[in-house]
């Protein structure tokens, strides 16, 4: 047995020296300035690159370093110029800086560093906003990576990637510590903050508890995302912040003018019970790469493969549909299949032969290319009255983000799309730009977090209706006029945030009014609701402008999203990014050191910066396609800082620019041709019981109802005798089974009742339709046998 691991070969030091995160979050928005520092051991003067992680909805705004004492505060240029301007640095033998978006995907950012000398000291600081997102229990997360999981390059894709090793040391034995400090604010009032990191305990720095600080306790061992989840009173509340424009700027420019940030965060209640609409058609796509065989929470010896969470998540989302609706289950990987050539109609037939199906499926599919089922998948006829609904399953290992969203987006008024990135490493460009593009939600799973409730959760969304033709009314003074950033959002579900922004332009006269108003209205279930905001003309100074910097970037996503050819768009995104300073695919930061240095002498080595990896052994004879390797890969890091120090060829990544911990690495083939988790094949392991509410869950019939037979008498407890021979009156064997398997869930499972809410909602359809006068009997009598004490409100008696 093995322990698996990487170290440098040369076993030297690591330069990092420390990460220092501060972050001020407002509502939904956070303000991150993250600093890196450290410094070159060698005796050589290296180059350093770094390569890591933002959110989709993070905004770069500021990059700037310390080397030698010399501070360099880069500047946004067109990506050529940048590159130009940093070679020419290089060349002359000056420190330099880029900072670029890589290739095909926006969630990735690679900073090359340039030219250290031996003993020199550098400190990079980066500064970005982030839109935060809601929680299903109405938190709002905000989540500082620890890890990106190694990206798949389809065949026939262009780029480069940032799949590159990098080696792995004890936990407890980094040679660099994170700190993160976090200041909290919400006019409506901060409630409690939670982590599944230790924190230091929660300070108010206000009376009335709009007012908090935070912060990462000691000891953070770099195993995990560092991830706040915050709780605000009244989070629902919409509300309106004006923002004052860039001094300088010039008026009528994005920059120039007062910026407004609308937030609408609407508590949707549907009148009806969920999940008795029949219609749709509800298309589930799962990832079965090899990386979906890794585990779904890399602290946890025990924690389920991804592939079993993904595969208990579909027979939830099976036993909840419709009658009557249509479905059909799609596996992909470096090909994929589907279980019917078209989608089926939902009947007891078709849903148990889906059910084992399921059970059977595997992460056996190699490699990760998404974007050839969704072509299958939309080359399907639309079927009339029965909208699509896509739901997606993926660790978000690929790097032709770009072009899936855009195949999305082109589809997106012919159906809503639901996505869910499984593991910490997760793409947020990918999960959530596909969702964006067809107006569905995007959710992530991430440690101990269970997928079935969050799966659930959409499901719940796309079954019943959202709320559409949102709209704004303004009452400003004359002279003022506002204009919306990008199109606004066309719907909004339950347990949806939406940002809206919008360009406040003219002249504000002092002798007007000192308050605007926005009037939102949107319609749900045939009613038309309206919100009314009150906000000051008197706009908030900012040095940072986070809401400026967040409308450039919906702007950019929006301009650049359909990977459509257009010069026109081309244009203003480019001079979007140059005014807001927010990176785009077209541009770039750069700064120089203008003190002329001299010019290299020898060529540049390179030596990584490790990671913390976990105890974990496996055989060490590995066996993929034929080949025994004696190394066994981990994945691939998050964040790679490329520097030079280690023996003249030798490249590795490394660890977070105030992020996080990285990725882990790997020594094998590029990851092009596999991928990381499939590269081997592990030890058969004993098959697990399946757990009681899953048993229970299997057992359901399409319709609603369970049958009495020995599958739930032993579920019970009981015998079928005893459970027949106790049966009140001349109630059916199936109408009393389905009121029993309703109380056990009420008294056995009520902690997880987000994942059966919908099944239970139909069970409760079908006893209406089938149970008779019996029906209070069968509670009364079902609660004495099984020890329950569930009221008969449950059953709408």
């Amino acid at each position: 047995m093995a322990v698996i691991g990487l170290i440098t070969k040369s076993q030297e030091p690591v330069p990092l020296q420390s990460i220092s995160v501060d972050v001020a979050v407002q509502g939904f928005v956070a303000d991150v300035v993250s600093e890196l520092r450290y410094k070159n051991e060698e005796k050589a003067t290296v180059e350093v690159t770094f390569v890591f992680p933002l959110d989709d909805e993070a905004a770069v705004y500021a990059f700037e370093g310390l080397i030698g004492g010399t501070r360099i505060e880069a500047q946004i240029r067109e990506k050529k110029q940048a590159q130009q301007e940093y070679e020419d640095a290089l060349s002359e033998g000056r420190g330099a800086f880029l900072l670029e978006r890589e290739t095909n995907t926006s969630d990735i950012f690679t900073c090359s560093l340039g030219n250290l000398p031996p003993d020199g000291e550098a400190t990079l600081k980066l500064r970005y906003v982030q839109a935060l997102a809601p929680e299903p229990d109405g938190a709002v997360r905000f989540v500082l990576p620890a890890v990106l999981n190694p990206r798949y390059t389809p065949q026939g894709s262009e780029g480069d990637t940032v799949t590159m090793g990098i080696p792995r040391v004890p936990r407890g034995k980094l040679p660099y510590t994170l700190s993160l400090c976090a200041t909290l604010e919400s006019s409506h009032g901060i409630n409690r903050v939670e982590s599944k990191c230790t924190l230091a305990p929660l300070r108010f720095t206000a009376e009335d508890r709009t007012a908090a600080q935070v912060s990462l306790a000691e000891g953070h061992q770099f195993d995990r995302d560092v991830e706040l989840l915050i709780y605000y009173e009244d989070v629902h509340k919409p509300s309106a912040v004006l923002e004052a424009g860039k001094p300088g700027a010039a008026p009528g420019s994005l920059m120039g003018d007062p910026a407004l940030l609308v937030t609408m965060y609407p508590s949707l209640r549907c009148a009806s019970k969920p999940g008795l609409n029949a219609t749709g058609e509800f298309i589930f796509l799962l990832d079965r790469s090899g990386s979906m065989g890794c585990s779904t929470d890399s602290s946890s010896s025990d924690a389920p493969p991804r592939i079993q969470s993904a595969k208990e998540t579909l027979i939830l989302l099976l036993k909840s549909l419709p009658l009557g609706c249509y479905f059909n289950i799609y596996g992909f990987g470096s090909t994929y299949n589907s279980f019917y050539l078209q989608s089926v109609e939902y009947t007891q037939q078709t849903m148990s032969e889906s059910l084992q199906r399921v059970k059977d499926l595997q992460a056996d599919l190699g490699g990760t290319e998404i974007l050839q089922p969704l072509k299958a998948i939309y080359s399907q006829a639309c079927r009339e009255g029965h909208p699509c609904q896509l739901f997606v399953f993926t660790d978000g290992e690929v790097s032709n983000t770009e072009e899936v969203i855009a195949e999305v987006q082109h589809h997106g008024s012919s159906h809503r799309c639901f996505s869910f990135g499984i593991g910490e490493g997760a793409s947020t460009a990918l999960i959530k730009g596909i969702a964006r593009a067809a107006g569905g939600s995007a959710e992530f799973i991430t440690g101990k977090e269970r997928m079935q409730a969050k799966a659930l959760q959409s499901l719940k969304k796309a079954l019943q209706p959202a709320a559409t033709g949102i709209s704004l009314r303004w009452d400003l003074p004359s002279g003022l006029e506002a204009v919306l950033v990008g199109s606004g959002p066309q719907v909004i579900f339950e347990g949806q945030r939406s940002l809206i922004y919008a360009q406040i332009r003219g002249q504000h006269q002092s002798s007007g009014a000192s308050e605007g108003t926005v009037v939102l209205q949107y319609i749900f279930q045939d009613q038309t609701f309206t919100e009314t905001m009150m906000f000051p003309l008197q706009a908030q100074e900012s040095d940072r402008l986070p809401v400026h910097r967040l409308a450039a970037q919906a702007l950019l996503q929006e301009l650049e999203g359909t990977g459509e050819k257009d010069e026109v768009k081309r244009r203003q995104a480019l001079e979007t990014s140059l005014s807001s300073g927010v990176v785009c695919s077209q541009t770039a930061y750069v700064g120089l050191n203008t003190a002329l240095g001299q010019p290299l002498q020898g060529p540049l080595i390179h030596r990584d910066v490790p990671l913390a990896y976990s105890m974990i052994t496996i055989n060490s004879q590995i066996c993929h396609s034929g080949n025994r390797r004696s190394t066994t890969p981990l994945g691939i890091p998050i964040m790679s800082f490329n520097s030079g120090f280690g023996a003249p060829g030798s490249v590795f990544p490394s660890p977070p620019l105030g992020l996080g911990a990285l990725g882990s690495g790997f020594a094998g083939p590029p990851l092009d041709t596999f991928d990381a988790c499939s590269f081997y094949e592990e030890a058969p392991t004993p098959k697990k019981e399946e757990p009681p509410l899953l048993r229970l869950v299997s057992l359901q019939n399409a319709a609603g109802s369970w049958v009495l037979d020995s599958g739930l008498a032993d579920l019970l407890g009981l015998s079928e005798t005893e459970i027949s021979s106790k049966a009140p009156g001349q109630v059916t064997p199936n109408v009393w089974a389905t009121v029993l398997a309703i109380l056990w869930l009420h008294s056995k499972a009520s902690e997880q009742s987000d994942e059966w809410q919908l099944l239970e909602a139909k069970a409760l359809r079908w006893l209406q339709g089938n149970a008779g006068p019996w029906l209070a009997d069968c509670v009364k009598t079902g609660n004495a046998m099984l020890g329950s004490s569930v009221s008969p409100h449950t059953f709408g008696l």
